[in-house]
Parts: C-alpha cells; structure tokens; sequence
C-alpha cells in the first residue's frame, strides 16, 4: 500500500503526466540545488492586494522591503487598494513617502481578488512579479526559495507546508482542490496558495478574466494550456492575527464556481475551433 505522503507523490505524478499530455507543459518540484542559491541581480516586483487591511499593510510592507532589498538589486512594492472603507490606503501612503520603492494603486469601490490582482499586475514594471496577500500569513523571507527557479519555469508555486486556516477554510479549499484537478489536470497541491512568482512576460501572454476568487486556478490552467513550466516549493503559513479573512464566503465561493464553470466552457469552445480549424486546413500537395 505504502505511506500517505507516497500515495500522495504518485497521485501527483500521474496528475502531471496528465497535464503534460493535455496541454503540453512542464511540471517539476524543482528541487534547489547548492550551487544554485538566490543572487542579487533580480528585478522584483512585489504585488500585495489589500482590502481593508489597515491593521497589516504597514507590516506587510516593511517586511517585503526588508526581504527584497537584500535579495533583489532593484525591487519595486505595488499595493493595490480594492476599494476599502477603513485606512488601509493613508496607512500605504505614509510608508510610500518613507520608501521611493513602495507605490499606491486605488481601486474606487471593492471589484475583488482577481481584479485587484490583475491590476497589480498591470502596474507592474520589474523582470519577475510576486504576489502574494496583506494580511502577513506568509514569510517575505522565504523568497529566497523562489527567486532561483524563476529563470527555468514561467510560475513558481508556493504550497502551504501546514495551513493556519480555521478548519471550514480549509475543508473548502481541499474540496475545490480536488474539483480543478478533476476538471482540469492541474497538478499543484495547493492551487490557491498566494504565493506565486512569475516572469513579467509569462503574464502579459495570458489573459486574466476571472474578477473574484478564481484567479489563481486561472492563472494555473491557462499557463499549464500554454507550455510553461511550474515548479512548486512548500512555504510556511501563519495565523491571520489582525483583520478580517473573506476568502470563503458563501458569495465568494459562489461567484468562484459560476467563473469556473464559464472558463471551462470557453476553454472547451476554444478546443472545438482549434481542432476544427485544424481539419479543415488543406492539405498541401506537391506540384
């Protein structure tokens, strides 16, 4: 029978060999290896979504300058302000008069996560963009894992080693893991970890149209259909000790699904005119 952790690794290489088969990608864990530890010659840019965070933008901005001013010759911090009523806002604008680094990017009213993201990505001007949330449940430190694969995949994935969510959290990600990988063959073990790291130009190839939760299983699909390849390294999660979670809302999770549904039908119509247009090429005939 063997152990959990290696039923689990053989599910997961048959789940990539699928991918692979359907959409033409690479899948590696990437393990680093010693002679392939993080220089100083990258160009970051670090996007933090943010709605009504004023309790943790502050930390989660020094806590990013701090990391990327040691990893990063030049590193830029986007905020992307998705329409808060309280001060997350004035909270980034005092840290982007103390640091040139750190931009402010207002969204007038809240249109959610993958709208927020999208914009962040929009704004971004630096070699490889990272996202990842405000609310200081992951270690800014731990890019160090991340920035030496980002030369040899389009995506680095992070995977929560351990989750601190409460438990409904994640029984619905577990769940909504299960149903992407089912529908779509995509590999990752946890597809909406918020710690992801992608070439600027991996991004501009793929069109985001997912405006809530989705994003990040668009992200991964879309990139698996294009060829890229993704690595994945497991990263440490914190409690949220300050604000308010709204990730796993009925309403979110409803919106979710309704996007996810849309994107498979559209994914599948693209795969029909694919294959038709394809038999009705003509054949070329020697003259």
């Amino acid at each position: 029978m063997g152990t959990l952790e290696g039923r689990k690794a053989r599910t997961s290489d048959r789940m990539a060999g699928r991918w692979r088969d359907s959409g033409s990608t690479f899948y590696t864990k990437a393990p680093i290896k010693e002679d392939e530890r993080v220089s100083d010659n990258y160009r970051l840019s670090i996007v933090l979504p943010a709605h009504n965070e004023e309790s943790n933008v502050a930390t989660a901005i020094e806590r990013a300058a701090e990391a990327a001013s040691r990893l990063c010759s030049d590193y830029e911090i986007v905020i992307v302000d998705d329409g808060s009523t309280d001060a997350t806002a004035d909270v980034v604008r005092a840290e982007a008069a103390e640091n040139p680094h750190v931009r402010l990017v207002s969204h007038d009213k809240n249109r959610g996560y993958g709208e927020a993201l999208h914009t962040g990505f929009r704004a971004a001007t630096m070699d490889l963009v990272f996202f990842t949330d405000a609310d200081n449940q992951f270690d800014f430190e731990e890019l160090e894992k991340v920035l030496p694969l980002s030369d040899r995949v389009g995506v680095v994935a992070g995977y929560r080693k351990v989750r601190q969510d409460p438990w409904r959290r994640r029984f619905t990600a577990r769940v909504w893991n299960v149903v992407v990988r089912a529908l779509f063959y995509v590999p990752v073990r946890d597809i909406d970890c918020a710690f992801k790291i992608f070439r600027r130009s991996v991004l501009e190839e793929i069109d985001i149209e997912s405006v809530g939760a989705m994003v990040n299983t668009e992200l991964m699909v879309k990139l698996g259909r294009s060829g890229h390849g993704v690595a994945e390294v497991g990263v440490t999660h914190f409690p949220r000790t300050s604000g308010k979670a709204r990730g796993a809302t009925p309403k979110v999770v409803f919106m979710a699904i309704r996007e996810l549904r849309r994107m498979r039908h559209r994914l599948r119509e693209m795969d029909v005119h694919t294959q038709k247009g394809t038999a009705e090429t003509p054949t070329q005939q020697a003259s």
